[in-house]
């Protein structure tokens, strides 16, 4: 199986339900009034697709560099930007856009139960934990045993980015803790029975020596799953965090209390 085929039938191919989907639920005037739809959801979706890119690219091409991973030359299509193959940009792309569409399936058919509650202290208690673990993650990537490079590396890219997602809004996406789930967990789960096919049609390839040997089924590198739930999760949260009413309101406090500062100045 090709990489540009893999990204065919199981990217591209459920990408194209959703927008019909998607478009459907415009037709209809279906709606949430919690998030913001429209042409905002659209720039979201951009925006995290031009992070994801600008993220993603220089870690990735660190990976392969390194030869953490590495791909069957006679699989891809041989256009290599740095040291990774065009396939693999587009991955990102694709994936992005693919969890993006589904967190908008979820999110206007469902809503929280309850009411909103602010709470600083689960922000900050959060982003401390992540704090904590990042640095754990970073011991692990500068002198923690070789198995342990692939793990270590995940977290030390991804948990950065988490970080500020929880600072500004852990109650928010508490909150909103039931459409996380359901956007992460069955998104994540997707993602990485469908890697697990690419690994044993060999597409791509895991170093043993630089992975923990943990297998999900005996196929699937316990990182790859890691990987593709904390990608979904940065795509859930920000999504979340951008459109959600209660978000929105806690960023025009913040920069309605920065004018005033500054005017008192």
């Amino acid at each position: 199986m090709t990489y540009f085929g893999f990204l065919l039938r199981f990217l591209v191919v459920p990408i194209l339900v959703l927008l019909v989907v998607h478009f459907t639920d415009i037709k209809n005037r279906r709606e949430n009034p919690r998030f913001k739809a429209g042409r905002l959801f659209w720039i979201a979706v951009g925006i995290h697709i031009l992070l994801a890119l600008l993220y993603t690219t220089p870690w990735d091409n660190y990976l392969v560099a390194t030869g953490v991973w590495y791909y069957n030359p006679q699989l891809v299509s041989g256009v290599v930007l740095g040291y990774v193959p065009i396939e693999e940009y587009t991955f990102f792309v694709l994936e992005t856009l693919f969890a993006g569409l589904w967190w908008r399936f979820l999110a206007f058919r469902q809503n929280p139960s309850g009411n909103f509650v602010p709470s600083k202290a689960l922000r900050v208690g959060s982003f401390a934990v992540l704090l904590a673990v990042w640095a754990i993650s970073a011991s692990l990537f500068f002198a923690g045993p070789e198995s342990f490079t692939y793990l270590s590396i995940i977290f030390f890219w991804a948990l950065p980015a988490v970080a500020p997602q929880l600072l500004f809004g852990a109650d928010i996406l508490w909150h909103y803790r039931k459409l996380a789930a359901l956007t992460i967990l069955p998104m994540g789960t997707y993602l990485s029975a469908v890697d697990s096919l690419a690994i044993a049609d060999s597409t791509w390839t895991i170093a043993a020596d630089q992975s923990t040997g943990w297998l999900l089924g005996g196929v699937l590198p316990v990182e790859e799953a890691v990987f593709f739930f904390i990608t979904v999760t940065l795509v859930a949260f920000g999504l979340t965090l951008v459109l959600s009413g209660e978000a929105q309101e806690r960023l025009r406090g913040f920069f309605q209390k920065l004018k005033t500062d500054c005017l008192s100045i």
